[in-house]
């Protein structure tokens, strides 16, 4: 059974919802990781190394991230259907 243009089937919702919560969660542990670790370095001197190598493995993770949220997108946009048209004088 074919669905009417711009609609999403029950198992189409799922699965971006899923791919939503991995790019969400990979956006969040980042920051927190950091923030903990930059906490515990005020303490804890030796823990600023740590915290050094999470923030260089966490720059080189960001085009990933950016990858994944591009992914998500285009996959929302065909899941979606095209965008109506926008009537001539309308703001867009």
């Amino acid at each position: 059974m074919t669905e009417p243009a711009g609609t999403i089937s029950q198992d189409g919702l799922a699965e971006l919802q899923q791919k939503f919560s991995e790019i969400k969660r990979s956006i969040e542990n980042a920051p927190a990781v950091m923030m903990a670790l930059s906490e515990m370095s005020q303490r804890r001197p030796d823990y600023a190394e740590k915290l050094a190598t999470t923030v260089t493995t966490v720059s080189t993770e960001a085009p990933q991230i950016v990858s994944s949220l591009q992914e998500f997108t285009q996959a929302l946009n065909a899941k979606a259907g095209p965008k109506p048209e926008v009537a001539a004088g309308e703001n867009q």
